[in-house]
Formats: C-alpha cells, sequence, structure tokens
C-alpha cells in the first residue's frame, strides 16, 4: 500500500469517528433535554431547575418524592430499555446481514410475552418472578430458533425464516391464553403483550440497569467481529474470525438483552427494528452503528413514553403502543422495496 494510499484510509477513518461521534452526541443531547423536559411534566408540574435540583435530593420534599419516586425511574426505564432493544436489534441486523432480523419479527419478544403470560394465567404466578419467566421464555424461544435453523452451520436466510415460524406459534399460544382467560386476569397480563415503562421501578429498574451495562460490555468486545462478519463467512475466516463462535456469541447477547429488557418492560416493539435502521442512515458507512443503535433507541423509547403520557391529554397510551404505531409503517416500507441499502447492514 502505496504512503498516498494510507493517508486516504487514515483520513477516511478519522472522517467517519468524527462523524460517528457527532451523531452519538447529537442524539444523546436530544435525549438529555427530552429527559429534563419529562421530569417537570406531569399533575404537579415543576420547573427545570425545580426537577433537576430534586434529582440529586435538594428542594422541596415533595418535589424530591415526585422526582425520584415517580418520574426519574420511569425516564431511566425508557433510556435503558431503548438501549436493550436497539442494541439487540444492531447485533441480529448485523450478524445474520439482514434488515429484518429483529427480534421482534423472529419470534424472541413474543417468546417473552409467552412465558410471562403463561405465569400469570396458567401458573398464577405474580411479581419478580413473572419478569423471570419472561426472560426464560426469551431463552427458549432464541433456543427453538437455533436448534430448527442449524443446518452444519447457520444460514441468514433460514433463521430469520424460522424465527417468523416461531414468532406464529408463540403468537397463537399467546392468542389461546388470553382467549380463555377472565377478564380481570386478562387486563393484567395484557401489559406483557404491548410493552410500558410506567412501573418499571426498584428492583426491576435495578436489574435493567446492570444486565445492561454487562451485556453493552459485551458488545464492545463483540463489536471487532461485526466488521469481518459483515464481509461474508470466507472473508471473516480470512481474517481469522472463527464465524461460527463469533456468530453465537453475538447472537446470545443480543437474545439476552432482549430477555432482559422485556422481563422489565415489556416487548416494546419495533424499537430493536427501527433504531439500527435509523442509526445506519445517519451514519451512511455501511457498518454495524451498535453504539448510535443504541443512542437512537433510547431516545426513541423515551419520546414515544412522553407522547403516550402527554400527546391525549384524558388518556395515557403505553410506550409499547406508540411504537407499534411508528414501526409498522416502517415495516411496510421496508417491505415495499424502497429503502436504500443504506439502512441495510452490509
Amino acid at each position: 500500500m502505496s504512503a498516498e494510499t494510507l493517508d486516504t484510509v487514515v483520513a477516511l477513518r478519522g472522517a467517519r469517528r468524527r462523524r460517528g461521534s457527532l451523531v452519538i452526541g447529537v442524539t444523546l443531547a436530544a435525549a438529555l433535554v427530552l429527559a429534563t423536559f419529562a421530569l417537570t411534566l406531569g399533575a404537579a408540574g415543576l420547573s427545570p431547575f425545580r426537577a433537576l435540583a430534586a434529582v440529586v435530593g435538594a428542594g422541596d420534599a415533595t418535589d424530591v418524592f415526585v422526582v425520584q419516586q415517580l418520574r426519574l425511574p420511569r425516564v431511566l426505564a425508557a433510556l435503558l430499555g431503548g438501549v436493550a432493544f436497539a442494541l439487540a436489534g444492531a447485533l441480529f441486523q448485523s450478524t445474520l446481514r439482514n434488515p429484518l432480523a429483529s427480534p421482534d419479527i423472529l419470534g424472541v419478544s413474543t417468546g417473552a410475552s409467552l412465558g410471562a403470560v403463561w405465569a400469570i394465567l396458567g401458573l398464577g404466578v405474580s411479581g419478580l418472578a413473572v419478569a423471570g419467566w419472561a426472560f426464560g421464555g426469551a431463552l427458549a424461544a432464541a433456543a427453538a430458533i437455533w436448534v430448527l435453523a442449524w443446518r452444519r452451520g447457520l444460514h441468514s436466510i433460514r433463521f430469520v425464516l424460522v424465527g417468523v415460524g416461531v414468532s406464529y406459534v408463540c403468537g397463537a399460544v399467546l392468542a389461546w391464553l388470553m382467549a380463555r382467560a377472565e377478564v380481570r386476569a386478562a387486563q393484567t397480563a395484557l401489559l406483557w403483550t404491548i410493552g410500558s415503562v410506567a412501573d418499571v421501578r426498584g428492583t426491576p429498574l435495578t436489574i435493567l440497569a446492570v444486565g445492561v451495562a454487562g451485556l453493552g460490555a459485551a458488545t464492545v468486545v463483540l463489536a471487532r467481529t461485526q466488521g469481518p462478519l459483515a464481509l461474508g463467512d470466507e472473508h471473516a475466516a480470512a481474517l481469522g474470525v472463527r464465524v461460527h463462535a463469533a456468530r453465537a456469541t453475538a447472537l446470545l447477547v443480543a437474545v439476552a438483552l432482549v430477555a432482559v429488557a422485556t422481563a422489565a418492560a415489556g416487548p416494546i416493539a419495533f424499537v430493536a427494528l427501527v433504531a439500527p435502521a435509523i442509526a445506519r442512515r445517519l451514519l451512511d458507512d455501511g457498518g454495524a452503528a451498535l453504539a448510535t443503535s443504541s443512542a437512537v433507541g433510547a431516545l426513541l423509547v423515551l419520546a414515544a413514553d412522553l407522547a403516550g403520557q402527554h400527546a391525549v391529554p384524558t388518556m395515557s397510551v403505553p410506550a409499547g403502543i406508540v411504537t407499534g404505531l411508528v414501526g409498522a409503517p416502517y415495516l411496510l416500507w421496508l417491505l415495499s422495496g424502497r429503502s436504500d441499502r443504506r439502512t441495510s447492514p452490509s
């Protein structure tokens, strides 16, 4: 490689890093502004100064209670849930090289919902144990997809098709459970099929935070293999990547992210599908866009929760309904073939 070519490569990499840093910085700044705005809204209206003071325990005792016990946990749950779903979606799409490879479509999220609803309606379980069943449901669905799709290796198209089939099976069982349940019990279980951050606080929020931190750190390590995998199995193997092991590890981390987020807040629809696509479009470099997807996902869920709370004054709509209203048209647009390669992982 000549010195001139080397300088060009270094300059391109520098430009990509600067653009990536700018996009992440702007997205995080928007999320911070939105989070501050969320702390001020509600029956007990607060100024931004009073709300931020209450976050650190300063100011009026009522302000501190409202912010620290009611509003701040909801904001943190939205941010952390958005990071988890978006990062999982980015890992799925990058590893399988398919923009439709989202946990929503593959049945992993539906498996988590089925686990939670089965625990509530079938076993009479309540409280934190329901989250454990949701976690188990996500892992069971992912394991079923993996076993059924494996044929001396993992092919992305086969993985997606099997995932769609598993999603239909889980959805059918879920509908059967809801149809035969009593109305009151069905209302409780219904939240696990929609997704909401309204009541995520205390131990579930702590578990979500620890899970996102730990799995996020693992993703930083995995990010080094995502570039070679995007080039195809043969090229990745030529670059020294153990393809099957790298792909299995990335998908396992992605499933764990979905399971942790769904166990806390339920399946918030389409964030895992939409956030990575927005991130790749913003970066326009054909990469996995893991960090940018996380920032976009956090912003999306927080904005959806705010819109659900305050867009219609007389009703409160769960964040999962709002993201579904936004994500469904995007999926139709994606299936229509009008998206360009910037929304698809290389």
